[in-house]
């Protein structure tokens, strides 16, 4: 009987055992919220699945600015759709004018004193799909100008780096 009286307790007591996850889950949460607010050296775009942005391997970042997406069919300003791509790509004229009214207006998160505020001063950030045609990516820019934006930036995806495994180069 000695015997088995220590493997009933044994047992007894692998049975009470109960292990409890909600403080893990509770510091990884806060961990996950931590990274999600002081992760601030990427700028969030609003993308769309109309538009496959081009690569490049520029090394500055963006600064927060206005956004003009130009997908295969539509033009937007910060979500607000503003145009056809094929009516801008057939019309004659180089500035567009529903676009120009748009951006002329004044934007949400503005100060009042923005108006005044110089030409080279303020931003403007055009995501185009890579496989729009030239002519309607220069109207778009060149209405950008026209409404007094004097920093136009392309946005793009950056190229990752080929990697080197020790001695070995990439082919």
């Amino acid at each position: 009987m000695s015997l088995l009286s220590p493997v009933r307790r044994t047992l007894r007591h692998r049975e009470d055992a109960v292990l409890n996850l909600i403080p893990l889950i509770d510091i990884l949460s806060v961990l996950v919220a931590f990274l999600l607010v002081y992760s601030t050296d990427v700028e969030v775009v609003q993308n769309s699945k109309g538009v496959e942005v081009p690569l490049s391997s520029a090394e500055t970042q963006p600064k927060q600015s206005v956004l003009v997406m130009i997908t295969k069919e539509s033009l937007f300003v910060q979500g607000e759709l503003v145009a056809n791509t094929d009516d801008i790509r057939t019309a004659q004229a180089q500035l567009i004018a529903p676009l120009r009214a748009v951006l002329e207006r004044p934007m949400l998160g503005a100060s009042p004193t923005a108006a005044e505020i110089d030409v080279a001063s303020r931003e403007i950030t055009v995501l185009a799909d890579k496989t729009l045609p030239y002519e309607v990516v220069k109207k778009v820019m060149a209405t950008c100008t026209a409404a007094a934006y004097g920093k136009i930036s392309l946005a793009v995806l950056r190229k990752e780096e080929p990697v080197t495994v020790a001695g070995v180069g990439s082919a």
